[in-house]
C-alpha cells in the first residue's frame, strides 16, 4: 500500500483539466505497426465470403405458401382449359345432334305423307269385303241399347308418383270398388 501511495505522489496530485485523470509527463511509446498484415489473401477471402453470406441472408426467400399458391393456380388454369375443351366438344355434339334431329324430323314427315298416301280406305274396304268376307251392317242388324246407369269415365294419370302407387292406391281402389 505504501508503494501505491508513493506512485500516486509521483504525479504531484495534478489532474488533467480538472478531471480525475492524473497528468503524466511521459506517455508510453505506441507499439510499432507491422508493415505487412499476415495472411492478407486469406483475410480477403474471409471478408468476401462474409459479404456473400450477408447478401444471401438479406435476399428475400420464397415462402411455402407462395409455392403452394402458384401450384394451385396452375392446376386451376389446367382445369379451366380442360373444361373449355370439354365445353367446345359438347357444343359441337349439340350442333351435330340438332342437325340430325332436324333431318330425322323431316324424314318422319315424308314417311307419314307416304304412309297416308298408301293408306286408301277404298282398298281397305275391298280387302275386308273380298278377302275377309265382311260386309256393312244392315239397318235391321243395328240395335240401340238403353241403360239406366249413368255413363262414367275413368281418367288415368300417366305421371303418378311412386308414393301414390303403393299402399295408398290399393286402399283407394278398394274404396272405389265398395262404393259401386
Amino acid at each position: 500500500m505504501a508503494a501505491e501511495a508513493a506512485r500516486v505522489l509521483d504525479f504531484d496530485d495534478r489532474y488533467y483539466y480538472g478531471s480525475a485523470a492524473p497528468v503524466r509527463e511521459e506517455y508510453p511509446e505506441p507499439a510499432p505497426s507491422p508493415r505487412e498484415i499476415p495472411n492478407v489473401e486469406e483475410r480477403i477471402r474471409q471478408r468476401e465470403r462474409a459479404r456473400e453470406a450477408a447478401a444471401a441472408a438479406n435476399m428475400p426467400g420464397v415462402s411455402l405458401f407462395a409455392i403452394f399458391g402458384s401450384v394451385f393456380v396452375a392446376v386451376l388454369m389446367i382445369f379451366v382449359v380442360l373444361a373449355q375443351i370439354s365445353y367446345n366438344e359438347a357444343v359441337g355434339d349439340t350442333a351435330r345432334l340438332s342437325a340430325q334431329f332436324l333431318e330425322l324430323t323431316e324424314q318422319q314427315r315424308r314417311l307419314e305423307i307416304t304412309f297416308e298416301s298408301v293408306l286408301d280406305m277404298k282398298e281397305i274396304e275391298r280387302y275386308a269385303r273380298d278377302v275377309l268376307g265382311m260386309s256393312k251392317p244392315e239397318s235391321y242388324q243395328l240395335a240401340v241399347v238403353h241403360s239406366t246407369a249413368s255413363d262414367k269415365a275413368e281418367i288415368l294419370q300417366a305421371a303418378e308418383s311412386d308414393a301414390l302407387r303403393g299402399f295408398g292406391s290399393f286402399i283407394s281402389s278398394l274404396l272405389e270398388y265398395f262404393k259401386n
